[in-house]
């Protein structure tokens, strides 16, 4: 019989646990019973002023229907502070100690927040308000997907970040992303000891194509097995801003 795997989910920007589920619908199918996916809201609940304007349609259509739209950190007045993640890190560590994931999947400002996420677990003592009676919350992720992730530049980050980190990821990258460019997505690749990089000829978004819905999805269910790449003819990996809009 064949485990399951259990998969954390991050949503982006203005979404939320709902509407990001919605929009992975077609992969969870894919998926079946073979993953579970276990979608989080982000703590900080944005206000109208907090929101990027004009919205996309796709996350207009979002905001109307839950008339709620969320975040994992926003920003100070200098854009040099991720405002809330120290309190999204408290959040996540009473998430993370109450059940195992295997692994974390991200999307955009999610993305960032699960690359954090999979550096920390590594080196949980870097910061030590992460820290349940002096040890980790959750052993550190199996794997990381992160789908038009960026580097953060915030303290804390760069503290988590250190000068690597070595949990197996896989680097979703859209060539025409215009929200998050491929060279900031590349340069969070760039500290990624164990990366694996794909791109698609879209934008900012998860790739739902067929062949990328199986990639996927196979990926999910195996990490570490070889999944031949959906994005050439080879079968093999690739090795290892545009928009004002801040993330």
């Amino acid at each position: 019989m064949a485990v399951r795997t259990t998969v954390l989910v991050l949503h982006g920007y203005t979404q939320s646990a709902t509407t990001f589920s919605k929009r992975l619908g077609a992969l969870r199918r894919e998926c079946g019973k073979d993953v579970e996916f276990v979608f989080v809201d982000g703590p900080i609940i944005l206000q109208p002023a907090d929101l990027p304007m004009p919205l996309n349609a796709l996350d207009a259509a979002d905001t109307a229907e839950t008339n709620e739209a969320r975040a994992w950190w926003n920003w100070d007045s200098s854009k040099t502070e991720a405002r809330g993640l120290p309190e999204t890190l408290q959040v996540m560590r009473d998430i993370l100690k109450s059940r195992h994931f295997d692994g974390v999947l991200g999307f955009s400002q999610g993305a960032t927040f699960a690359a954090i996420l999979a550096a920390l677990l590594e080196r949980p003592e870097v910061y030590p308000p992460f820290l349940v009676d002096g040890q980790a919350p959750h052993p550190p992720f199996k794997f990381a997907v992160v789908v038009s992730g960026f580097k953060l530049a915030d303290p804390i980050a760069d503290t988590i970040y250190g000068t690597s980190f070595s949990t197996p990821t896989l680097h979703v990258i859209g060539r025409n992303d215009v929200v998050v460019s491929e060279e900031r997505s590349r340069l969070l690749a760039s500290i990624s000891t164990n990366a694996r990089i794909e791109e698609h000829d879209g934008g900012h978004f998860v790739p739902s194509k067929g062949n990328w819905r199986k990639f996927l999805a196979a990926y999910l269910k195996n990490p570490t097995g070889n999944v031949a790449s959906p994005s050439n003819t080879s079968g093999t990996a690739t090795p290892v801003d545009t928009q004002t809009m801040k993330l």
